[in-house]
């Protein structure tokens, strides 16, 4: 079992001079649902080499004993320093994609033709596929085989309105995830704030906010498992 894990390489808070970069534990969360379960794990980026880590989500109060022991394991930061080129890899080649959130990827992969292709092809191949947070709104330039929004008539979750007024980023970000998924005629489904929630939608898997990676990384694989006995 081969699992692609894609993460932002872009590192700039909007215009606040303040950095960004991908959420640690919804890196480290899933990472380690799949190595436990014995999938082999790639990292790529866009630019690849080290992607830029929210310095935020390693502060104290965000760390977890998944964020910790990815930070003392040598093959997990030796992976993360050296992550694939995203454009260098035939995606075909993997199980599934998971894509981890922070706000990184609203700059940068909602607008990467490579993160789209990756979408498009796994979803048409058959193939589950998974992104939390910020990641799902990389939905939004996705295409439906039809030429259509990927996420009209689907049922999705992702980091909502209320949370990103939580954390005072509603000025700064370049679009609110929520807002464009529901003006595509996505089927938004949101949970309290910062609340455990993911969402399956046939092989489209959706979670809220950093806490559900973990989640969606075991529905992700409890999807290739069903597929695999189908």
């Amino acid at each position: 079992m081969k699992i692609l894990m894609v993460l932002t390489s872009h590192d700039q808070l909007g215009n606040t001079g303040k950095k960004t970069g991908f959420w640690l534990e919804e890196l480290a969360a899933p990472y380690f649902v799949f190595r436990d379960a014995g999938a082999e794990v790639a990292l790529a980026s866009p630019k690849g080499g080290q992607p830029p880590l929210d310095p935020k989500s390693n502060e104290p109060a965000f760390q977890t004993e998944d964020t910790r022991r990815f930070e003392r394991d040598p093959a997990a930061t030796a992976a993360l320093a050296n992550t694939l080129k995203l454009s260098d890899i035939d995606h075909a080649d993997y199980d599934t994609v998971f894509f981890p959130g922070g706000h990184g990827p609203l700059w940068d992969l909602t607008n990467d033709s490579n993160a789209h292709a990756v979408i498009e092809e796994t979803l048409a191949a058959g193939k589950p596929l998974a992104l939390v947070c910020h990641a799902p709104g990389i939905l939004t330039k996705v295409k439906a085989p039809d030429g259509g929004p990927i996420a009209k008539g689907r049922t999705v979750t992702g980091f909502t309105n209320s949370e990103e007024a939580a954390v005072q980023l509603v000025e700064v970000v370049p679009y609110l995830l929520e807002d464009v998924l529901r003006e595509q005629g996505a089927k938004f489904s949101a949970a309290e704030d910062w609340a455990v929630h993911v969402v399956q939608d046939d092989q489209l898997i959706t979670g809220q906010n950093p806490a559900s990676s973990k989640q969606a990384a075991r529905l992700l694989l409890n999807a290739l498992g069903e597929q695999a006995a189908a």
